[in-house]
C-alpha cells in the first residue's frame, strides 16, 4: 500500500495529472496486477489519502495525503551544485539589503518554477547615536545612527528660536539612553524619566526631546513589506486547465496582509515550514501550497520569512531545502 500511495503522490507531483490503476501495473517493480492495483487505491481512498477526480479514473492525492507524503515518506534531494552555486553567488554580492531581498525572490521563484515571495517586518534598529542639528527659522534636523552604520534624518519644527546649548543637552542627552536600544525602548525610558523629572533637563531641552522622539514615532507604526515574484510562473499549462483556481490564488496574493500574516506564522519555526492546501484559510480554496523559511541577523533574530507558493503538486523534495539555502545565505547578509 506504501508503494503505491508512494508512485501516485509522485505522479501527481511530475505531471499534474491523476495517476491510473494502467501507469501503476506496468511498473515492474510493483509486481501487481490491475485488480490488486485498484483495490489498494481505493482503500486508500476510503482512508481520505487519495481522491477521485469525476474526470479521470486516476487518483490523485489529497491535502491529507500530501502532508502524509511530505512528513513521512518524501526524501529530500539536496540543490544541485549548479542550484547552489546560483544562490550563493547571487546573494553573495555587496550593496543594498532591498536589492538583495528582491534577489532572494527573483531567485526562487526562478529556481522553483513558482511565485517567490520575501516578507520585511517592520524592524526596529538598535541605535548608537543621535543628533540635533540646527538648520534656522524654527527647524532642525534630527539625525539618527544605527548600530549597523545606516543614518537616518528627520526634520524637526521647534517652533521657536532655540540655543545651541539647548540642542547639545538634548541630543548628549537621548544619546546616552538610547545607545544599544531600539528607538521604542529608548522612548519609554527616556519619557518615563522626564515625567518623574529625573532627567535634570530644563524646559527647552525637555521639549526638544519630546520633538526628537515625535518625529520617528511613525516609524515603529510601519506595515511590513512584501515582495512577490514570478506569479507568471502559477500559469502554466495544468493551470490553464483550472482557470478558476487560478484566479483565485491570484486575487489571494493581492490581499497582501493576510499573506504577510501567514508567512508570519512561520517566523519562529527552527525548520522551513510547509503550508498545503486546505491546511490554511488563505489559499485552501485555490488548492495552493507555500514553503517558508525565516531568514536571520548574524546574531540569530529573525528578520524576515522568505519562500514560495505555487499548487500543491510542488516538488516539495526538491523546493524545500533551496527556500532553506536561500534563508542561510540571506542571512549571512543581513547585519
Amino acid at each position: 500500500m506504501r508503494a503505491i500511495f508512494q508512485r501516485v503522490v509522485e505522479g501527481f507531483i511530475e505531471n499534474g495529472q491523476p495517476v491510473g490503476s494502467k501507469t501503476l501495473a506496468a511498473d515492474e517493480v510493483l509486481n501487481l496486477s490491475p485488480a490488486s492495483i485498484r483495490s489498494v487505491l481505493a482503500d486508500l481512498e476510503k482512508l481520505g489519502l487519495l481522491a477521485a477526480p469525476h474526470t479521470s479514473a486516476g487518483r490523485m492525492p489529497t491535502d491529507a495525503g500530501l502532508r502524509i507524503f511530505v512528513d513521512g515518506i518524501m526524501r529530500v534531494a539536496e540543490p544541485t551544485a549548479q542550484e547552489r552555486a546560483l544562490i550563493e553567488s547571487g546573494l553573495s554580492e555587496t550593496g543594498a539589503i532591498e536589492e538583495a531581498l528582491k534577489k532572494a525572490s527573483v531567485l526562487l521563484s526562478d529556481l522553483s518554477g513558482a511565485a517567490g515571495m520575501v516578507m520585511i517586518p517592520t524592524r526596529e534598529e538598535r541605535l548608537s547615536q543621535f543628533s540635533l542639528v540646527n538648520l534656522g527659522q524654527g527647524r532642525a534636523l534630527a539625525v539618527l545612527v544605527s548600530e549597523d552604520g545606516g543614518v537616518e534624518n528627520r526634520i524637526v519644527d521647534l517652533g521657536a528660536a532655540v540655543g545651541e546649548s539647548a540642542l547639545e543637552a538634548a541630543s548628549n542627552y537621548i544619546t546616552a539612553r538610547m545607545s544599544g536600544r531600539t528607538l521604542s525602548e529608548a522612548a519609554q525610558a527616556m519619557r518615563a524619566e522626564i515625567a518623574e523629572e529625573r532627567s535634570q533637563l530644563d524646559a527647552a531641552s525637555r521639549d526638544l526631546v519630546e520633538r526628537g522622539l515625535a518625529v520617528w514615532s511613525e516609524d515603529t507604526q510601519r506595515l511590513p513589506v512584501l515582495i512577490v515574484r514570478g506569479t507568471s510562473n502559477l500559469l502554466d499549462e495544468a493551470a490553464l486547465g483550472d482557470i478558476e483556481r487560478v484566479r483565485s490564488l491570484l486575487n489571494d496574493l493581492e490581499d497582501k496582509q493576510s499573506v504577510m500574516q501567514l508567512l508570519d506564522s512561520a517566523k519562529d519555526a527552527d525548520a522551513t515550514r510547509i503550508f498545503i492546501g486546505s491546511e490554511n484559510a488563505l489559499f485552501g480554496l485555490s488548492g495552493s501550497s507555500v514553503i517558508a523559511s525565516p531568514y536571520r541577523d548574524r546574531e540569530g533574530r529573525v528578520v524576515g520569512v522568505l519562500g514560495v507558493i505555487g499548487p500543491t503538486r510542488l516538488n516539495y523534495a526538491r523546493v524545500v531545502p533551496m527556500v532553506d539555502l536561500t534563508a542561510r545565505s540571506l542571512s549571512k547578509l543581513i547585519a
